[in-house]
């Protein structure tokens, strides 16, 4: 089987689970977005990926998305930057992303929004929240959930950035059903103050069910469509 058949039915498989998933929920698919994260992949890839249809890729390693991007540069794609980001970093991010998912703390946004006045557009935000217990969240990115609405206000206020709502990432080991709810709760609570700020982004290759059922709008996913990480 070639690479581009390879993908095509990984990628069929994983648009036809959104799909009943959202068909599950009494929702429609058309309002889910998949984002295909082709992190330790080649640029190869996301060129075959776009000639299959796909129009939003996630990394999340600087360097690595960098290089994709400008790779890539002749194609009409939208690069979500969802890792961990060090506040050195998030203006050289802002100059290639067109959404940085993985906005958790207030240092972040004083480059994010230099970034895009260097670029000269306004970039995507989403605040990254954790939904982890206490004692998992060493080491894991995400604001708490007490502090949302502070950082949100930051984005928000901040030149050249646009606050589009959530993201977020199942705890490890937990049920991913209790976690989303949180998470829809999380997302109504900062709607009320953001009425704008209508994304939500949960959901991998092994929880998209239980995310779009619980409002997703847009799904990250991997290994589902392009196979186990090399």
């Amino acid at each position: 089987m070639s690479r581009r058949s390879e993908l095509a039915a990984g990628l069929a498989a994983v648009q036809e689970r959104v799909a009943a998933a959202a068909r599950s929920a009494g929702r429609d698919p058309d309002e889910i977005t998949l984002t295909v994260v082709t992190k330790f992949f080649p640029a190869s890839d996301v060129r075959l990926l776009a000639d299959l249809g796909v129009r939003d890729v996630g990394e999340n390693r600087h360097q690595e998305a960098m290089a994709k991007a400008a790779e890539c540069a002749d194609l009409e794609l939208r690069w979500h930057y969802i890792g961990g980001l060090q506040s050195n970093k998030a203006a050289a991010v802002a100059g290639y992303a067109d959404v940085v998912e993985s906005v958790d703390r207030a240092r972040l946004v004083p480059g994010l929004s230099r970034g895009a006045a260097e670029r000269g557009r306004d970039l995507d935000c989403l605040v990254q929240v954790s939904l982890d217990p206490p004692e998992q969240r060493e080491g894991r990115s995400g604001v708490h959930p007490d502090e949302l609405l502070a950082l949100a206000a930051a984005v928000a206020d901040a030149e050249g950035l646009v606050l589009r709502g959530l993201m977020a990432v199942a705890p490890l080991g937990a049920d991913p059903e209790q976690a989303f709810d949180d998470l829809a709760r999380l997302a109504e609570r900062l709607r009320a103050d953001h009425p704008d700020a209508g994304v939500l982004s949960a959901g991998m290759s092994n929880d998209l069910e239980a995310a779009v059922a619980r409002g997703a709008t847009h799904v990250r996913i991997g290994r589902a469509v392009l196979g186990e990480r090399p």
